[in-house]
């Protein structure tokens, strides 16, 4: 029998979650059961767009639901995503494959191709570059491009049986972390919660939109400020606008501002509940997986930075909405290990470094803008071409010389482009792509990888540029605009440190504040529900999380 939908912000009344008090991060909840025996019948795997590790620590203590239960069970307060690409969809892309982007291809959220047959050279990571209908802007979503198989994947393959679902706002979270194979994924579009064409939308997801867009029809009035946000909120100004006192007043009819606000990240948990009741995820015998990936984070992070107003009402809204999905899996008597972790941190806007002792954060100098690079290069090279001699979104990351420009003449340009910024003191660092390629696959701890070790951990010889740039600390986006006031993408650990989380009713609590790296996600949990893959299938290594003399990694 199929159990009623039962909404997020319902079930929090069906069963009580764990509390702990605000000012006493070390509190526990009340003790557990003993772990169950065998293997959980549903792997919940959460990540946080934009939680860097810093957010995390800044405000742990201060929360009491779905947060602050996961800081009962084994805690990594300094995990990596240990490449240079910080971005959405490589940082994905690392969590339920355990490999790295060098690997598994997802080299950044666009990579440009110069040769490849369409007038848009540049390719989304998460489309079917094949289908002709399919652009980088208007994409025909597919995890075509990720070139290694997710958790999900190899549970599927061990048993057909194992379902693997994937919820997010964004599309490419999705894919990274649903992989090639879903049983069911969804993201947001304009028309609410969507899944591929071929696919016929869920009851339960046609209901969770039909919801969204009365909200926005309506509209809501500004939410609450928690009183120990207090201190966070101030106005900051910058470019012309004022950000740091924000409570998300929904006008009416604004589904944008829905969009950049923590009701996306409510309406993306109703969506994975209505698909764990609808698919019946952790009903049999056989365990599912259930991605979800929260993006409201990022898009008030972009919006607004990290230390005003808006992001605390976000975080404490965060830990309620993940609280309430688990206690929903609570009330339907699922046994589940959680993990909890971030594709990627970021950088507060600079104006309100500048005011809090970091003096030295600036935003990127007008000459590294696109147009302003191309014309450079051809200033100093003397070649021009049609669309100019560089392709590339952005001076940060990877930069491609265009298949207009002669083969004979290509290596000048990169070599011009390399001593153009290699002199500018926002660079921290340029790489050609033979270097790179030259350059030996890091190891050991994240935190003591150089510059050209992030690099390289994020490059492949056939999508990366024919140079990549690496910025300086605290350089932000070159022009501020509401709604873009912060950015992250740079190999610098705002960037790189993320938390991660792993919880399991009655799993002995622990903390283990050494490195340990995004990659070691799948392998642990490949670990915990008894999945047996090959020997080279990650990158990453199985970390032994129950704190007993046991070691669920066979060592």
């Amino acid at each position: 029998m199929r159990l009623p939908f039962v909404s997020i912000a319902a079930a929090v009344t069906l069963v009580a979650t764990p509390c702990i008090a605000q000012d006493d991060p070390q509190a526990t909840a009340p003790a557990e059961a003993s772990a169950p025996s065998g293997p959980p019948q549903l792997v919940l795997a959460i990540a946080v767009d934009q939680l860097s590790a810093d957010l995390f620590a800044q405000y742990r203590r201060h929360f009491t639901e779905g947060l602050a239960r996961l800081q009962q069970g084994a805690v990594f307060p300094s995990g990596y995503q240990s490449h240079a690409a910080t971005e959405t969809c490589p940082g994905h892309a690392t969590i339920l494959t355990g490999t790295h982007p060098a690997r598994n291809g997802i080299i950044a959220n666009a990579w440009f191709d110069p040769d490849i047959d369409r007038d848009d050279k540049r390719i989304y990571c998460a489309e079917d570059a094949r289908d002709p209908a399919s652009s980088s802007r208007q994409p025909v979503v597919s995890a075509e491009h990720l070139r290694v198989p997710t958790l999900g994947g190899w549970m599927k393959r061990a048993d057909p049986r194992s379902l693997n679902v994937a919820v997010s706002a964004k599309d490419r979270a999705a894919m990274m972390m649903g992989g090639r194979n879903t049983d069911a994924a969804y993201w947001l579009t304009r028309e609410g919660f969507s899944t591929f064409p071929a696919r016929t939308p869920s009851a339960g997801v046609s209901a969770v939109n039909r919801d969204i867009a009365g909200v926005v029809a309506r509209g809501e009035a500004a939410m609450e400020l928690p009183a120990w946000c207090a201190a966070r909120a101030g106005d900051v100004p910058v470019g012309g606008f004022t950000i740091g006192k924000g409570r998300f007043a929904l006008p009416a009819g604004d589904s944008n501002a829905w969009r950049v606000s923590p009701r996306a990240d409510e309406a993306t948990a109703n969506v994975a509940l209505s698909l764990v009741d609808e698919l019946r995820l952790g009903r049999d015998n056989v365990t599912d997986v259930l991605s979800v990936s929260f993006s409201a984070t990022d898009y008030i992070g972009h919006s607004y930075g990290h230390q005003g107003a808006e992001m605390c009402i976000q975080l404490a809204a965060l830990d309620r909405t993940i609280g309430s999905l688990m206690a929903a899996l609570d009330a339907r008597g699922i046994d589940y290990v959680a993990v909890l972790t971030a594709d990627h941190g970021g950088l507060d806007a600079v104006e309100r470094l500048d005011r809090q002792a970091l003096p030295g954060a600036a935003r990127e100098g007008a000459e590294l803008d696109t147009d302003a690079l191309a014309a450079a290069v051809t200033a100093r090279t003397g070649i021009a071409v049609a669309g100019g001699p560089l392709l590339l979104g952005g001076v940060q990351g990877d930069i491609y010389v265009s298949a207009e420009v002669k083969p004979r003449e290509k290596a000048r340009v990169v070599r011009s482009l390399i001593e153009l910024l290699s002199g500018h003191p926002q660079v921290a660092a340029v790489f050609g792509a033979s270097e790179l390629e030259a350059a030996p696959l890091p190891s050991g701890s994240p935190q003591d990888w150089t510059l050209v070790d992030r690099a390289r951990a994020s490059f492949d010889p056939e999508r990366s540029g024919d140079v990549v740039v690496l910025l300086e600390r605290a350089v932000g986006p070159g022009r501020a605009s509401p709604g873009y006031v912060a950015t992250h993408g740079s190999p610098c650990d705002y960037d790189r440190r993320v938390p991660i989380l792993f919880w399991r009713k009655g799993l002995p609590g622990l903390e283990q504040p050494a490195p340990v790296e995004t990659i070691d996600i799948a392998p642990t949990l490949a670990a915990v529900i008894g999945l047996e893959v090959p020997e080279t299938a990650f990158d990453g290594r199985c970390l032994d999380i129950d704190g007993s003399r046991a070691n669920i990694c066979g060592q």
